[in-house]
């Protein structure tokens, strides 16, 4: 009978030298194991030169490393690369490596399809399948920062969690792969140049915050109303906007970080007077900072970008409330990489 190989990279470095100990071999050799498979990024224990050919074939013979690889690259005019990224069950998930003149960032996914249910979302349309292991979610930095180098010619700068998938859902997986992103026996990159991007799960807000974690949160807003909020998010209904806020004051109170809210302001939805004081009111308790989302269309035309006036009254709006605004314009359009259009098309 074929016993099921054990993921290999599912194994802490502890674990990895209490294995070689209990195979009659030194301790040291897991360390030499877990820089190969974190540090050096090897696909194969073939890869690994420093260790003996009798250990290799014995690895082999008791793990395998479950490796993502790129199925596809598409590249956009504007330079964003989209990955189509085959997991070792065939399924699949999209990452974006997104250029601009100062930095590099990586897109990454959390899950496969999307626990929640945003109208306006490609990937709130697929099936959740399963959430991603860390590994799984650590290989797609990996594949971007090795483009990054080959087509920017400098190293990932930056990491949101802003993939397909609902980070908080898949909270533990994401966090061991920020570890793992973040350690010096790993990427070594800050913790301050990561953001997790979630449409709002209170008692998860609460949590990252109890647990101290060092990299910068933003809310996946889009009105502040709950009525207008539950007819594009369902799931407001069910975490709505007073118990988010809740959550967000916790987390302030907690850490001192700014909140920056990710925002689409779409025509004849949210883009009245009412709907930016709303907004306004909603950010009041905490130093914040409000994304304007160009809109990307999914192809029913249920939801259109809002005119220029009514992007220019939040800006103004906001400003004089003395909130942080920014105008963020979509990368990748022409391949489907821009914001909410990840859906496994290419």
């Amino acid at each position: 009978m074929n016993t099921i190989k054990k993921d290999i990279r599912a194994l802490t470095k502890e674990q990895l030298r209490d294995f070689f100990e209990s195979q009659g071999d030194k301790a040291f050799r897991g360390n030499q194991v877990y820089e190969w498979l974190w540090q050096k990024g090897a696909h194969t224990f073939e890869a690994m030169t420093n260790i003996s050919k009798e250990t290799r074939q014995m690895l082999e013979a008791n793990f395998v490393i479950n490796h993502i690889r790129v199925d596809t690259m598409q590249r956009s005019n504007d330079g964003t690369i989209k990955n189509a990224v085959r997991l070792h069950d065939g399924l699949i998930v999209e990452s974006v490596l997104i250029p601009t003149a100062s930095r590099t960032t990586a897109c990454v996914s959390s899950q496969v399809g999307c626990s929640l249910d945003c109208r306006f979302c490609a990937t709130a349309r697929l099936k959740r399948m399963r959430n991603l292991n860390p590994d799984e979610i650590y290989d797609q930095v990996v594949a971007i920062d090795s483009e990054s180098k080959l087509y920017h010619n400098r190293p990932l700068s930056n990491i949101v969690f802003m993939g397909m998938g609902e980070p908080l859902m898949n909270y533990n997986n994401v966090l061991k792969a920020i570890d793992k992103i973040t350690s010096p026996e790993g990427l070594g990159m800050s913790p301050k140049r990561i953001v997790v991007s979630t449409s709002g799960v209170p008692k998860m807000i609460k949590k990252m915050a109890d647990d101290n974690v060092r990299f910068k949160l933003a809310v996946s807003l889009h009105s502040a109303i709950d009525e207008v909020r539950t007819s594009i998010m369902p799931f407001n209904e069910t975490f709505p906007l007073a118990d988010l806020r809740e959550a967000l004051e916790y987390w302030y109170a907690k850490t001192k970080n700014t909140i920056t809210y990710e925002y689409v302001v779409w025509e004849g939805i949210n883009d009245q007077r009412k709907d930016v004081d709303a907004l306004v009111q909603f950010c009041k308790f905490a130093p914040s900072k409000v994304n304007l989302i160009e809109y990307n269309p999914i192809d029913d035309g249920e939801f259109q970008q809002a005119k220029s006036e009514a992007i220019d009254m939040y800006q103004k709006v906001l400003e004089a409330n003395n909130i942080t605004v920014t105008i963020r314009r979509s990368r990748g359009k022409d391949i489907d990489a821009a914001c909410g259009q990840l859906a496994n098309k290419s």
